[in-house]
C-alpha cells in the first residue's frame, strides 16, 4: 500500500484526541473523537463512482473517498444477517451465529462496548436480528429508529413497509406513518437529531441504512414518486419491484449520507468524527451496472467477489491523509477492534474478538493485518442450506469442500484449478488456506 502523506497524531493519554480544524473550535474538541459507522444494504462496489462505477451519481461517497481513504478489498459475507452479526460482535459467524434475523441475545456488542465507555450511542435504519423492542436497549444503544426489528414473518406480525408510509419502531414504541413520508427519511432524520441533541459529547452513531435493498420503488427524488402509495398496505409487498428504480434508490443513498456530513460540518464536528461508509454485501442478483466500461452483475447470496466486494471509504478530516487507496483484506469483523482503537478505549481480554484494527492506516501507517480472509456463512445455519466456508489471499481462494482459484486469473471463480494441476506454489496455499479453515471453523456443523 502507499501512502500519501503522513500524519503526526498528537495523544494525550488513553483516548484523548487533539486535532487542529478548520471547521471545529477549540470548544468544539472532545476528549475523545465521535465514530459514525454507515453501512448500506445491498450495495456493491461497482455502484460507487470512486471505485470506477458508471452508472450512477455518487458525489457524497465519491468526496468521501477523495479525501479520506479507499479501501479496495473491504469483504462482507454475501447476506445480510451475518454480516450484521459480525459487525455487531466482531466475531467469525462460525462462532456466535444462530439464524437468519437473529442475534444471540447474548452477544455483546460494539454497542454496549461503547455505552460501558461512556459514549452516548444510537442506531438507525435496518435491524434484523430479532428479539423485541427492548432489544436494541440491551445491545447496547440509548436511541434507536429502526425498521425490521419486531415486525418479520407473517400474520399476526407481518413486515411493514420501509419505503412510502413506513412501519418503523422508534425508542421503545412501533410508529406508524400515513401522510407519505419515506422511511429512510425518516430515520435519517432521527440520526442527526441524535447528533444535534449530543454535540458535546462523544458518541457513537450505527446507521445500517435502509436503502437500496428491494423492492426497487420510485424514492421522493423520482419523477413518478408518489406519496400515497402503500398507504392502506398491512404489510410489505413481495417481489424486487421494479429494477429500474434501483439507480434512483443508489442516488438516494448517497443524497441521505449527504445530510449527515452537513449536520457536522453545520455544528463544526467534522474533524472531531470519524465516519466510515460500507454495504451489508453485494448488489442484489441480476443487478447489472458499469464498472470501468465493462457490464458487472450484482452476486448478492453469491460467495464470489459480486457478492462479498463492498464499498469501504474512511473519512476524518484533518486526521486522515487525503486520497490514500488501500489493498489490504478487510473483514467485518475488523471494524470492533478498529473503533475501538481509534477511540483510545481498551477491549477487555475475555471478549475474545477475532477481528483485528485497521486503525493504523487512519493515521497514515501500517497496519500490521492478516494476509488471509476467513468467511464462514449460512443463512438458515444450516449446511444443506445457502452458505459457504472459504480462506483466502489476494491471489488464491479454498473452500472447505475443496474448491480451489486462481482469482488473479479467475476474479468471478467459474473453473476451479483441478487438485491434479495444481503447481509447487498453489498446493502450498492450498494447505495454508485449509489450516486457518480448520482453526476457526464450527466444528461439527457438517453432516460428513
Amino acid at each position: 500500500m502507499k501512502i500519501m502523506n503522513k500524519l503526526t497524531l498528537t495523544t494525550l493519554g488513553v483516548g484523548t484526541l487533539l486535532v487542529s480544524s478548520n471547521c471545529a473550535s477549540p470548544e468544539k474538541e472532545t476528549a475523545r473523537p465521535n465514530i459514525i459507522l454507515i453501512m448500506s444494504d445491498d450495495q456493491g462496489f461497482e455502484t460507487v463512482g470512486a471505485y470506477g462505477g458508471e452508472s450512477y451519481k455518487t458525489p457524497v461517497l465519491d468526496k468521501l473517498a477523495e479525501t479520506g481513504i479507499r479501501f479496495d478489498q473491504g469483504h462482507s459475507t454475501p447476506v445480510c444477517t451475518p454480516t450484521r452479526v459480525k459487525i455487531m460482535s466482531g466475531k467469525y459467524n462460525s462462532r456466535n451465529y444462530v439464524g437468519f434475523g437473529e442475534m444471540d441475545p447474548n452477544v455483546y456488542t460494539v454497542g454496549n462496548f461503547f455505552r460501558d465507555a461512556g459514549y452516548a450511542t444510537f442506531i438507525g435504519g435496518k435491524w434484523q436480528l430479532g428479539g423485541d423492542l427492548e432489544s436494541p436497549y440491551k445491545f447496547g444503544f440509548d436511541e434507536y429508529a429502526l425498521w425490521q426489528l419486531t415486525r418479520r414473518g407473517r400474520g399476526e406480525n407481518p413486515i411493514a413497509n420501509r419505503y412510502p408510509n413506513p412501519g418503523l419502531a422508534i425508542n421503545g414504541e412501533k410508529a406508524d406513518f400515513f401522510d407519505g413520508e419515506y422511511g429512510p427519511d425518516i430515520v435519517n432524520e432521527h440520526v442527526r437529531d441524535f447528533i444535534d441533541r449530543n454535540q458535546d459529547e462523544p458518541f457513537f452513531v450505527y446507521y445500517p441504512m435502509i436503502l437500496p435493498h428491494w423492492p426497487f420503488e420510485p424514492t421522493p427524488d423520482s419523477p413518478d414518486w408518489d406519496p400515497g402509495a402503500r398507504r392502506e398496505d398491512s404489510e410489505e409487498r413481495p417481489g424486487r419491484g421494479d429494477e429500474r428504480y434501483f439507480g434512483d434508490m443508489v442516488e438516494y443513498t448517497d443524497k441521505l449520507v449527504g445530510r449527515v456530513i452537513d449536520k457536522l460540518e453545520e455544528l463544526g464536528l467534522c474533524q472531531n468524527t470519524l465516519v466510515i461508509f460500507t454495504s451489508d454485501n453485494g448488489t442484489e442478483r441480476g443487478v447489472t451496472s458499469i464498472v470501468n466500461g465493462e457490464e458487472f452483475v450484482g452476486g448478492k447470496l453469491s460467495s464470489t467477489v459480486a457478492g462479498t466486494h463492498v464499498p469501504l471509504i474512511a473519512n476524518w478530516p484533518g486526521v486522515i491523509p487525503e486520497g490514500i487507496v488501500n489493498d489490504d483484506l478487510i473483514c467485518f469483523t475488523y471494524f470492533f477492534p478498529t473503533l475501538a482503537e481509534v477511540a483510545g478505549i481498551e477491549i477487555p481480554e475475555d471478549l475474545e474478538l477475532d477481528g483485528k484494527s485497521f486503525a493504523p492506516v487512519l493515521f497514515g501507517e501500517q497496519a500490521n493485518l492478516p494476509e488471509w480472509l476467513y468467511m464462514w456463512w449460512y443463512r438458515n445455519n444450516d449446511p444443506d442450506g445457502p452458505g459457504d466456508e472459504f480462506a483466502r489471499t489476494h491471489r488464491y481462494k479454498y473452500y472447505r469442500d475443496g474448491r480451489f482459484y486462481d482469482l488473479f486469473e479467475d476474479p468471478l471463480e467459474e473453473n476451479p484449478v483441478p487438485k491434479s494441476e495444481l503447481n509447487g506454489e498453489q498446493k502450498e496455499e492450498k494447505n495454508k488456506l485449509s489450516g486457518i479453515i480448520n482453526e476457526f471453523t464450527r466444528h461439527g456443523f457438517y453432516n460428513f
